[in-house]
């Protein structure tokens, strides 16, 4: 008898979901404006929500996992978002003070067809949107940032903690310099 997901240790669930990067495909921007589209009939009015991770960037290779950012704009708006999610059979994964990530498309036999990560959270807690933007202007660095992914995902293919701490340095350092350009471009505001 299979464990349920919920049962299995850090170890067993990298086993089962495994780090794998492919070729971008044009259909995970359809995926996810389906999974909006979901998302909006159950959600509140007032949330937002955006397309990050690789695969809202074209011509880099990215894990097939639709990562949505999900914005609220109070405390009581991310836990009520996070139940409703839950009851319609979102995962939480984690909780970490007001960051709460979930996952669909997990199974205790792998990956569904379809994976999508939520990573819900308070307005303004959104960098994520700034380095996927500047990836979007910067071809060259979206490309070094391929490179890097290819070079970490065999070593840390059963590790997503330590494949992501790797890449830290790189996201850290352009998101940042994404936001003094946006700043710059908009003239402080």
């Amino acid at each position: 008898m299979r464990k349920e997901l919920t049962e299995m240790t850090l170890e067993e669930l990298w086993q089962l979901f495994p780090i794998i990067l492919t070729e971008h495909k044009s259909y995970w921007a359809d995926w996810y404006r389906e999974e909006i589209s979901l998302l909006k009939s159950l959600l509140p009015k007032d949330v937002e929500y955006h397309h990050i991770g690789s695969t809202a960037i074209d011509g880099i290779m990215a894990k097939p996992i639709i990562d949505i950012l999900i914005v609220v704009n109070s405390s009581d708006n991310l836990h009520n978002v996070a139940n409703i999610l839950q009851k319609q059979g979102y995962i939480i994964m984690s909780t970490i003070d007001k960051r709460i990530s979930l996952n669909k498309g997990y199974s205790t036999k792998g990956f569904e067809e379809r994976v999508f990560h939520l990573h819900l959270r308070l307005a303004g807690d959104t960098d994520e949107i700034y380095f996927r933007d500047y990836l979007k202007m910067h071809q060259d660095i979206a490309k070094e940032y391929e490179k890097l992914k290819l070079s970490l995902f065999e070593k840390y293919r059963n590790n997503r903690d330590a494949y992501t701490e790797k890449k830290t340095e790189f996201v850290t350092f352009y998101t940042k310099l994404a936001k003094q350009q946006f700043l710059t471009n908009n003239n402080g505001r």
